[in-house]
């Protein structure tokens, strides 16, 4: 790719279909808003310019892009793709070089795909513009690419304007394209609205090249990855697609997946080999998972490390900041937050670990908590190697227990324990013997009594 490369991203879609308030594009595939799964494989190709036509929500989609090098064009009039991407002339003025042109709600498609749509608009026949076709397994309302076997283009026509025989065809306009940045303008100056949506269509520019005695090509890719989202129904099969794809590339990799269609990954999930994950497991973003671990069933991790050899669950829950370090235990119904566990460190039931330093082979029993949160800060809890913290603890923080150190069970830790100590918190026991029995037998004569 020799040329210097500018995308133009098309978002000025109103998204009524989608019956939100968040701006469609931001609508998320695997933990990640669709605009942003495009761009970042836009970037794959070091693009000198990036340029966004957003219509109204404008400021949301401003926001989600801040600090990527992309600049804002504006749509204020939906009228049609052709209007939409002259839109981002003044964005682009100056600039020589290619341009692609992509959908905001397209959001699947591979940087592979884009560098072949550059690599053929420089091809020896030098097309004028190089359009990416798709045949899907129902062709519906799909414009229509009249090609030779060759893919030079002989006609592309909007299906509202199609002729019969024209609706027959199968290759189908995914809407992207990639032309040089001196013809796109100039081109669509040209093109009119004589329609039946009475519209300025982008692809009217292929035509008008091939009056100019300029033909165009096509390239063809699979459906599922130009699969565009206008709903709610079409955003759950993209994502299921995606999510399909990802556990193929998992297993591949190396990965036990022990009922591969109820685990969810987020975008950027990291897996080692030899990781083993069971059933109804779900990540969102930000995780990383080392070789030899093992995720239980139910599980939900966000934000987490999870070192070798570690066992997760099941039923356990890992919040962001959460590090686990080889060999650690969290088991069921224990949550851990903003807190690292020690090597061989083990957390197995019903307890939550937050804002906590856990050292190596520390067992933490069930019903712990950490008491992280005052009402209006958050406080660390710092445990020493080889502590054991007994059954139904709180330990209150900002609070430090000492290597070695025992906290009885029950207790409520509210100052420091040191190295070795044992820390018992527990009001004296009171034994009234026979005391029970004499309760019981006076109960009885009431309720007896009452029923008289």
């Amino acid at each position: 790719m020799t040329q210097p490369l500018a995308v133009i991203v098309l978002a000025a879609g109103q998204g009524t279909r989608m019956k939100s308030s968040l701006h469609k594009v931001l609508h998320p595939i695997a933990g990640r808003p669709m605009l942003l799964h495009l761009l970042a494989s836009v970037r794959e190709l070091a693009p000198a310019r990036q340029v966004v036509v957003v219509g109204a929500g404008r400021e949301q989609v401003e926001k989600a892009v801040a600090g990527q090098g992309v600049d804002i064009a504006v749509q204020a009039e939906q009228h049609g793709t052709g209007h939409a991407v002259a839109q981002a002339q003044a964005a682009l003025a100056g600039f020589e070089g290619d341009v692609l042109i992509l959908y905001g709600d397209v959001p699947l498609v591979r940087a592979g795909t884009m560098r072949a749509m550059i690599d053929r608009l420089h091809a020896d026949d030098d097309p004028a513009c190089v359009v990416l076709g798709f045949r899907p397994d129902n062709a519906a309302a799909y414009g229509r690419i009249i090609a030779d076997a060759d893919g030079r283009i002989a006609k592309m026509v909007e299906y509202k304007d199609a002729s019969a025989a024209e609706r027959a065809v199968d290759l189908c306009n995914s809407g992207l394209m990639a032309v040089r940045a001196a013809d796109l303008f100039a081109l669509l100056t040209r093109v009119g609205n004589d329609n039946a949506a009475g519209e300025y269509y982008l692809p009217d520019i292929v035509m008008l090249a091939a009056r100019d005695g300029r033909p165009s090509a096509v390239i063809e890719t699979g459906a599922d990855e130009v699969a565009g989202v206008n709903s709610r129904a079409e955003l759950a099969q993209v994502e299921a697609r995606w999510q399909a794809a990802r556990r193929a590339e998992a297993m591949r990799e190396g990965t036990t997946l022990v009922a591969p269609g109820t685990v969810f990954f987020a975008y950027d999930t990291q897996l080692a080999r030899d990781v083993t994950i069971e059933p109804n497991v779900v990540f969102g973003p930000g995780v990383r998972v080392e070789e030899g671990a093992v995720i239980h069933a139910f599980c939900h991790l966000e934000g987490a490390h999870v070192g070798p050899r570690v066992s997760v669950g099941p039923y356990a829950r890992l919040r962001p900041g959460a590090v686990l370090a080889e060999k650690a235990r969290v088991g069921n119904f224990v949550e851990i937050k903003n807190a690292t566990l020690g090597r061989g460190a083990k957390a197995n039931h019903l307890s939550y670990v937050g804002d906590a330093t856990v050292g190596e082979a520390v067992n933490i029993g069930a019903g712990t908590i950490t008491c992280n949160y005052d009402g209006y800060f958050k406080h660390e809890t710092v445990i020493g190697d080889r502590a054991f913290i007994g059954s139904n603890s709180a330990l209150i923080a900002p609070v430090r227990i000492g290597r070695d150190a025992i906290v009885a069970a029950g207790s409520a830790v509210s100052r420091d324990v040191a190295d070795g100590e044992l820390r018992l918190v527990r009001a004296e026991q009171l034994v009234k013997p026979g005391w029970a029995d004499r309760f019981h037998d006076a109960m009885r004569r009431r309720k007896a009594a009452e029923k008289e």
